[in-house]
């Protein structure tokens, strides 16, 4: 980076840059990987020629507010205001999964939704769906690693009990919480920090080898699903190779088809904490919905979650 990024830049980076790589994956998802070849022959491309009109995050950035408006509050994640904060924020129309939608209409109704969490797949869920809103949890915590651990354990309870779905919320609030410290990006050390935490050889193996990916067409074998092991360390893999651009860590995270809007969304907040909001191109963000708790909202909940964080080290 030429010009550092200030702290408070950092903060509305992450979550801007998970709501902008959220939105502009949304138009993609469910692609298969030809189809993305054919239509863009690069992240480049992609970002000249972005769908037109506005763009729409989905529920990957509906429950990223929700967490840090948690953080905002409390200064750590508890239980019941998240569930609370998650359940006022529900719109089914942001395209939660099916598992999701049946824990979260449960909350809303006051029903037992930790019953659903553990029952409604076998062993509990490990989607992405605990990754891919645990970016303020990095960032928040993001001097104390085994705090950033623990509490990114806690924001996943309330829907993802299976270790694998926690672990992978775990290894991206730590690629956050690294990225919003560093200066310049030591890309060995990078990976094997979070490698050396994990507990699950699923991500550890992963991340040892995105550490020494050094071409974009390999991306892919890191995976494009919506489990946490096919989605995350690919998401965490799409940063390191292009740390120095936001707009190719997430263009080549969408060429990748699959479930895109996620791990465009992981990999823009990861970007978005080390290179600030400055780096997000003003053309995308500006195309960023603005209603409610758009563009405007979100820019606010993070320099929020920046004070909220400054007066947490005061203490």
């Amino acid at each position: 980076m030429t010009t550092q990024p200030t702290l408070e830049e950092r903060f509305v980076g992450c979550l801007l840059g998970l709501a902008v790589g959220d939105a502009l994956g949304a138009h993609f998802e469910g692609q298969p990987t030809a189809f993305m070849e054919r239509k863009y022959n690069s992240a480049r491309q992609l970002l000249h020629s972005p769908p037109p009109g506005e763009i729409w995050y989905t529920d990957d950035t509906q429950m990223a507010i929700g967490i840090a408006e948690t953080l905002v509050r409390c200064g750590r994640i508890e239980n019941s205001v998240l569930c609370e904060r998650f359940a006022e924020n529900y719109l089914p129309q942001r395209g939660y999964g099916r598992g999701a939608r049946y824990v979260l209409e449960a909350m809303r109704a006051g029903h037992d939704h930790q019953y659903l969490a553990e029952t409604l797949f076998p062993g509990g869920s490990f989607g992405n769906g605990a990754a891919m809103r645990v970016a303020p949890v990095g960032l928040m915590f993001r001097d104390d690693h085994p705090t950033v651990w623990r509490e990114a354990h806690a924001s996943s309870l309330p829907t993802h009990v299976h270790p694998l779905g926690i672990e992978g919320a775990q290894v991206l609030a730590l690629a956050v919480a690294l990225a919003s410290t560093a200066d310049e990006l030591d890309r060995e050390s990078f990976f094997e920090t979070i490698a050396e935490r994990c507990t699950a050889d699923e991500y550890s193996g992963p991340l040892r080898r995105a550490a020494r990916l050094d071409h974009v067409r390999d991306l892919g074998l890191f995976g494009n699903g919506i489990e946490a092991t096919a989605s995350v360390v690919t998401a965490i893999a799409a940063f390191g190779l292009t740390p120095e651009s936001y707009g190719e860590t997430i263009g080549n995270a969408i060429l990748l088809g699959g479930d895109t809007d996620t791990i465009a969304a992981m990999a823009g907040a990861i970007s978005g904490a080390y290179l600030g909001v400055g780096a997000i191109p003003s053309e995308l963000l500006a195309k960023l919905e603005d209603r409610k708790q758009g563009r405007t909202y979100i820019d606010q909940l993070a320099r929020d979650l920046y004070r909220a964080y400054e007066d947490s080290r005061a203490q």
